[in-house]
């Protein structure tokens, strides 16, 4: 698996990005009151790095209902059963950089994995974003290999200012040596 550090990737500027759409049997709905529980079901059974708590949700997003129903999205399957994830939130000042777009806490039920939802899910999210946002960024870790794997596709790139720590230097080698894709240049020498 390689080493599993917590990394930043950044799109700066939003620019082009993959038209992905979900797979037959699925469909997008906005956030409705209530969701919490939908979203930390799903990230529980996604995680599998550590715990989701019940009070994550309210602080990673507080309670601004409009907001949320603006921002969140969930994925259903036909029967309407939410199964994926995903949110186009925000940084107000992040690291001292101003404001940043943020792809925000992205999850894929396991059994629903692999099948291209999450790439129709960043679909979603980045139209979503380029409403409000010219720059965006995202967190993640170098264990999730096949998500970083999306967000390449999508534009985003490990942060330039991370790359002068030796270990998250190599967590994104150990990515590269996986999935090979160029838009790792920047971690070579």
């Amino acid at each position: 698996m390689g080493i599993n550090v917590d990394v930043h990737m950044i799109c700066d500027p939003i620019g082009a990005f993959p038209a992905r759409v979900l797979p037959p049997g699925y469909r997008f709905r906005a956030y409705r009151p209530g969701d919490e529980i939908t979203w930390t079901a799903i990230q529980r059974a996604a995680e599998p790095f550590f715990a989701i708590e019940e009070t994550l949700f309210r602080q990673e997003y507080g309670d601004d209902d409009g907001i949320l129903s603006e921002r969140m999205v969930f994925v259903e399957s036909a029967d309407g059963t939410p199964v994926g994830t995903i949110t186009a939130w925000w940084k107000d000042d992040w690291q001292g950089r101003g404001e940043w777009g943020q792809i925000h806490w992205v999850a894929v039920h396991p059994h629903h994995q692999r099948q291209g939802i999450s790439g129709a899910m960043m679909t979603e999210a980045m139209q979503l974003m380029q409403r409000w946002h010219k720059r965006a960024m995202l967190g993640t870790a170098t264990g999730r290999v096949w998500a970083i794997k999306v967000y390449l596709d999508f534009g985003f790139r490990p942060d330039p200012k991370e790359l002068g720590d030796p270990t998250i230097l190599a967590g994104w080698r150990a990515v590269d040596a996986q999935i090979h894709h160029a838009g790792l240049t920047a971690i070579h020498p």
